[in-house]
Parts: C-alpha cells; sequence; structure tokens
C-alpha cells in the first residue's frame, strides 16, 4: 500500500511536536494527516477518522497518560507508532503487551518518521497474521476434538469401529449438505442432552 493511500492520525498534545510528525509523513508522501491535540477526546476521534495507522507523541508522560494509551492500543486494531521521550522497563513491557507496533525512545525527527511508521505497519501486519494463524489453528484443534467425540458416541451407541463411525458422520453430512463438523456439532449436543 502506498502512502498516499494511508489516512494516518497523529495524536499529540503538543503543536510543535506534531508539526514535526506531519512534515515528516508529508514529505514520505502520506496526504491524509490528522491531527488531535486533545487527547480526552481521542476516542471519538479516531472513531470518526477510522485511521489505517496511528502515530503518537507523548513526550515525558505521566503512568496514568501512558496506561491510557496502551488501553487505547489494545482496543483499534491499527498499526501504531509511539514516540516517547523517557522510559523504563515496565513502559516498554507494557507497550510489548498493548500491541504498540512501534514503540521509540527519544528518537522524534522528522526524517525518521517514514522508516519507523513502515516499521510499525509490517510488524503489525505479521503479528495480525500470527494471530489469526493461531486462531485457526485452535479453532482446527477444537474441530477435531469435537469429531473425535462425536465418533465415540457413534462407536460407543452404535457398536461400531472408529472408521465406520468416520464413514457414517461423513455419509451424512453430503446427504445433509453439511460440514462433517456441523453434524458432529449437532450429535454432541444431543448426546450432552441425553446424558443425565
Amino acid at each position: 500500500m502506498s502512502p498516499s493511500s494511508l489516512s494516518v492520525l497523529v495524536i499529540d498534545e503538543n503543536t510543535v511536536r506534531a508539526a514535526i510528525i506531519e512534515a515528516g509523513l508529508r514529505e514520505a508522501g502520506y496526504e491524509r494527516v490528522t491531527l488531535v491535540h486533545d487527547v480526552s477526546a481521542v476516542a471519538r476521534r479516531i472513531e470518526e477518522v477510522a485511521p489505517d495507522v496511528i502515530v503518537i507523541d507523548l513526550g515525558n508522560p505521566n503512568r496514568d497518560m501512558l496506561e491510557s494509551m496502551f488501553n487505547l492500543s489494545r482496543a483499534v486494531k491499527r498499526p501504531i507508532a509511539m514516540f516517547v521521550d523517557r522510559s523504563d522497563r515496565a513502559s516498554i513491557e507494557a507497550a510489548i503487551e498493548a500491541g504498540v507496533s512501534a514503540y521509540v525512545v527519544d528518537g522524534l525527527r522528522q526524517e525518521r518518521v517514514k522508516p519507523i511508521l513502515d516499521m510499525a505497519i509490517s510488524r503489525f501486519n505479521a503479528y495480525s497474521r500470527m494471530a489469526r494463524e493461531l486462531e485457526e489453528a485452535r479453532n482446527a484443534l477444537e474441530e477435531r476434538k469435537l469429531i473425535e467425540r462425536a465418533k465415540g458416541i457413534l462407536m460407543r451407541s452404535k457398536g461400531i469401529t472408529e472408521e465406520e463411525a468416520y464413514a457414517l458422520l461423513r455419509r451424512t453430512a453430503m446427504n445433509q449438505n453439511r460440514k462433517i463438523i456441523e453434524i458432529a456439532r449437532s450429535l454432541a449436543l444431543a448426546a450432552g442432552l441425553l446424558d443425565p
């Protein structure tokens, strides 16, 4: 995706520092840049603007402000680059835990904005892909467990082998034009209702 197609929301109470970030973004080809100086209304502005990327510049934030921004990071599910002047280990760990894609300490310079944003977007995309793959693997495992349970129910109730139970599930799914997992889920649900 080219910079000109991305919308960027810059959150910074300091107008001078925000101007540095905006200049770096515009120089890098980002045309859709929105500045927010009032952090108290930032959630509403994010909803209105629906940015592709968020840049947060906190300068010397206090703990409450950091926690507020980390909570925001968890909620928005977008690449976030955060600039701070000073930090400690706990803040860095909290930023990572919150899903901040780039946490930059004492690095706000106009020429660094684009590479940092590029890295934040790439890291966010990689993390999102891994999270999606993990969720798919969890779902596949749950489905496999459910199919195994359904096969067990059929084996016990009909006195058939595992292969025959699977063939019965498969045949039923094809006859009803449904997926095997749907048949297995229905069977497990029905068995659960019948068992005291």
